[in-house]
């Protein structure tokens, strides 16, 4: 739940009210009547009014940004990876992260009788 007074964006209009979507705003009140589906009420000093808006409507102004410094880190790094033909870079980028094994390695091979006993069990839950 955001707190009173914080930054937020509008990063969606899902119920069509014609909220100034990109705006920055401030959450100045809460909704708390439990047959409404809006959360917040924020303010947005651009149009000088205040809109009801669900928690999907609205993100944190430092949550936005460090999605965007992700994203523009990830893309210099490709960039980097194809200018100087590093393809393990590439790979590790663009397959999202570590790579602890390559395939074809050691899988987890079970006896029989474990594999029977497994059965067993989740049939007779």
């Amino acid at each position: 739940m955001l707190k009173l007074g914080q930054k937020v964006v509008i990063v969606s209009d899902r119920f069509e009210q014609n909220l100034p979507v990109g705006e920055y705003g401030y959450i100045i009140a809460y909704d708390r009547n439990a047959d409404n589906v809006f959360d917040y009420v924020v303010r947005v000093p651009k149009v000088n009014r205040n809109f009801l808006v669900p928690g999907d409507d609205v993100e944190l102004e430092e949550t936005l940004i460090s999605q965007e410094v992700d994203r523009v880190e990830r893309e210099a790094l490709i960039d980097f990876a194809l200018a100087t033909r590093n393809e393990e870079l590439f790979r590790r980028i663009m397959n999202g992260g570590d790579q602890s094994e390559k395939s074809g390695g050691s899988k987890d091979v079970q006896s029989r009788e474990d594999f029977i006993r497994q059965i067993n069990l989740k049939a007779w839950i």
